[in-house]
């Protein structure tokens, strides 16, 4: 299929896992609604809040929250991206950032384990240390989906160009982007760096931020984005939780790698 409708989900998660695990169903069904054929869910949908928190949610793969969006998936026949979850891995002493997607059976096409891992410290504003609980992953990860060559990447992933020209080199044509992006850094960089790598891959993106106050010094920026290889913002969340939508045409991402083939120019 050359044109799809997209959908990135914007959530306020908290603690509370069964909660938020309906949230993000009752989202989800409206982008489904809307006609919707890949839907993109946020960074640690299934709990965010204090690491300990984090830690004390995760599940394994396939668990209870894996399997409810293996059935999402199939019940409405639609490409998932299940966000990220923290996983459990037994033999493991820290758990994954985990990113799944399943197709419109309910099978698991793809895992990500997120690579890059937030660990800042700005005195009064943000403090987080995400690889003390956190193990990173190793795997650059491109999928062949229903709605094209789908390639994931997390949140402070965005920040590292390089692993975004690998995926890329593996003909990634939409990328995945689940976040929760804080509200210190997200006002000046979410959108320059999310416009920055469609433009400079010439792909188009999903980003579903996560929005709002999750605990003590975690409040998270939102303003989900959905971008073409342009770099035009087809659309962008406002404050809350919410479902953007936008319609990806490959035949343009095509158009334009042909119009200025700058991936075939690279020198190194």
């Amino acid at each position: 299929m050359s044109k799809i409708l997209v959908a990135a989900v914007q959530m306020t998660s908290t603690e509370d896992v069964d909660a938020n695990l309906d949230r993000a169903e009752a989202l989800a069904g409206q982008a489904i609604s809307r006609g919707a054929s890949l839907v993109v869910l946020p960074e640690l949908f299934t709990a965010l809040g204090e690491p300990e928190h984090i830690t004390a949610a995760a599940q394994p793969i396939p668990g209870p929250a894996s399997m409810r969006m293996s059935c999402l998936a199939a019940n409405a026949g639609i490409t998932l991206v299940a966000g990220s979850l923290a996983e459990c891995r037994d033999g493991r002493d820290r758990i994954s950032n985990t990113s799944l997607v399943f197709g419109p059976d309910g099978s698991q096409l793809a895992c990500y384990r997120k690579m890059h891992l937030f660990d800042i410290d700005l005195p009064g504003r943000v403090s987080f240390c995400e690889s003390a609980f956190v193990e990173p992953g190793e795997d650059v990860v491109v999928t062949e989906t229903p709605v094209g060559r789908l390639g994931q990447a997390t949140c402070y992933d965005l920040r590292f160009p390089e692993l975004f020209r690998a995926l890329a080199d593996r003909e990634a044509q939409i990328l995945a982007v689940p976040a929760a992006f804080t509200q210190a850094t997200g006002r000046d960089h979410w959108e320059v760096l999310l416009r920055a790598r469609a433009i400079e891959n010439q792909v188009f993106i999903v980003a579903a931020n996560q929005y709002g106050h999750h605990g003590p010094g975690i409040t998270t920026y939102g303003r989900s984005m959905i971008i073409d290889p342009w770099g035009t913002v087809l659309a962008t969340a406002a404050d809350g939780e919410q479902v953007i939508t936008a319609e990806f045409n490959l035949d343009r991402l095509q158009d334009i790698r042909a119009t200025l083939p700058a991936l075939t120019h690279r020198r190194l």
